[in-house]
């Protein structure tokens, strides 16, 4: 999937101002990460990445 190398870099940006500007704490956002990093080697990760592909296809259908 093409989409993951960007998608990782917008959430990175996202929870960069979510902790500087929103007050969320470095502490909740590292529990975050390690929530995602063990979504990932569950038996979840195929459902929840087929779920981010479509919205992703969603919105890349939607033309202006």
């Amino acid at each position: 999937m093409f989409l993951t190398a960007p998608l990782v870099v917008v959430l990175g940006v996202v929870v960069v101002l979510l902790v500087r500007k929103s007050g969320l704490r470095p502490s909740h956002a590292v529990a975050a990460v390690l929530l995602g990093f063990y979504l990932h080697g569950s038996t979840l990760a195929p459902t929840i990445s087929e779920a981010v592909r479509s919205v992703a296809d969603v919105i890349g259908s939607i033309s202006p």
